[in-house]
């Protein structure tokens, strides 16, 4: 095992190479996936937020490198992503009660805010452990079950659009992904044939190829690939977006992004649960590599990642604690062994590309993987849905717990969600 890394404060650094060893499996699947999905808000910050296509990708950039930073810079043991089920609702509070993308930066300035706030408090204060530790199992599994279902909730429901606009790539895409992560048959297939697993082990990037495979033969998708680099306009993004810039939110902006703000937390605490749960399920296959949780650790680096997006790039949730899909992928590699994964912080930083995000700035590959990024988001938040449920179901484990389960659940989906 490499140098457990570089200690400044609670937090503990780590660099490829140094003090990880660069998995390769890992980093192929996420120079797509995870590049894909990082990109998947592109068209709605081009639309409804004013930004041209370049200041898009930038502030995609932007939130990759932060994002990033949870596990190389802060060692958080989590695959970090967006608080995905607080976006629907922020998108309809942001884009419902403010008309100019000035406003909208601002409410989403002032959510984030508000959210860095109250992860600071619950950090120094100790009580986010307390919360965690203490929260009742029903609670717990209902608001995992939550996160599923909101997750489903997006796929088949609010994005449908995007399943009929290729309903072949998308099918294909589910399916694959669905039969290589969970079904039983092909997992004990693929332990018998190495050629199958060797193709299994790179997790989502076989369900791209089918999808790119069968829907390019039904023509689902249009191509307009683009030669040379993007140079970031960094200062046209800050003149847009940063509150040093436009200014920052009036304090009534504050208080009606409170709510918010407190729920977000809670869908966040889901995560954090789930996080801890598929981390916990992996450790006894791997006693070589002991995760050590700290819970006002995970606040201060959540608190400082969100403080940075606010002042460089307010866009809300995209700062949370876990992309479970991700955080499944990596944790069913890092079980079968350190010859698979030396460690779970080298899968996770490999699965980001190390947070240097150049690729992005290669027009022929954003271009290429455009028609990919509703794909990518789709499969992530199945994934998500898919591991949330099955733990969910293992936490809640009597009738009792269950029907509360179920309906702590429904009222995060469809009242909150």
């Amino acid at each position: 095992m490499k140098s457990s890394g570089l200690n400044w404060g609670i937090f503990t650094a780590r660099l490829p190479i140094l003090h990880m060893r660069v998995e390769w499996r890992e980093l192929l699947q996420g120079l797509v996936v995870a590049l894909s999905t990082g990109l998947a808000l592109v068209p709605l910050l081009t639309t409804a937020f004013g930004l041209t296509f370049e200041e898009a990708i930038t502030i995609s950039v932007i939130h990759i490198v932060i994002a990033t930073s949870s596990v190389m810079l802060f060692g958080e043991p989590f695959a970090s992503g967006w608080i995905a089920p607080a976006l629907p609702f922020t998108l309809a509070f942001v884009m419902g009660g403010y008309d100019t993308p000035t406003e909208r930066f601002q409410m989403m300035t002032a959510i984030t805010l508000d959210f860095t706030l109250i992860l600071f408090v619950l950090g120094i204060t100790g009580l986010g452990r307390a919360l965690v530790e203490k929260i009742p199992s029903a609670l717990k599994a209902g608001i995992i079950l939550g996160a599923s279902l909101s997750a489903f909730k997006r796929v088949f429901y609010d994005d449908v659009d995007s399943f009929i606009a290729m309903p072949v790539a998308m099918t294909a895409a589910l399916i694959s992904c669905l039969i290589i992560s969970f079904y039983g048959p092909f997992q004990r297939f693929k332990n018998k044939h190495k050629t199958v697993g060797f193709i299994a082990s790179f997790g989502l990037l076989p369900s791209f190829v089918f999808a790119g495979v069968f829907g390019g033969l039904m023509g689902e998708f249009q191509f307009d690939i683009q030669y040379g680099f993007l140079i970031p306009p960094f200062g046209d993004l800050m003149n847009k977006v940063s509150p040093l810039i436009i200014g920052f939110p009036p304090w009534e902006y504050y208080l009606a992004a409170l709510p918010l703000a407190f729920i977000s937390y809670l869908l966040l605490f889901g995560d954090l649960l789930t996080g801890m749960a598929l981390v916990e399920s992996g450790q006894k296959h791997r006693p070589d590599d002991v995760i050590k949780f700290d819970l006002n650790r995970s606040h201060y680096a959540l608190s400082i990642r969100n403080g940075l997006m606010a002042i460089l790039a307010p866009f809300f949730p995209t700062q949370g604690i876990l992309w479970a899909g991700a955080q499944v992928i990596v944790v069913e590699r890092w079980k079968e062994g350190r010859q698979a994964i030396e460690s779970l912080f080298s899968g996770i930083s490999a699965f980001y590309y190390y947070g240097i995000p150049l690729l992005v700035l290669f027009l022929p590959v954003v271009t290429f993987l455009k028609p990919f990024m509703p794909i990518a988001l789709m499969l992530a938040l199945t994934m998500t849905a898919v591991a949330c449920f099955r733990l969910a179901f293992q936490i809640a484990d009597d009738n009792r717990n269950r029907i509360i389960t179920l309906i702590i659940a429904m009222i995060l989906t469809y009242v909150w969600g």
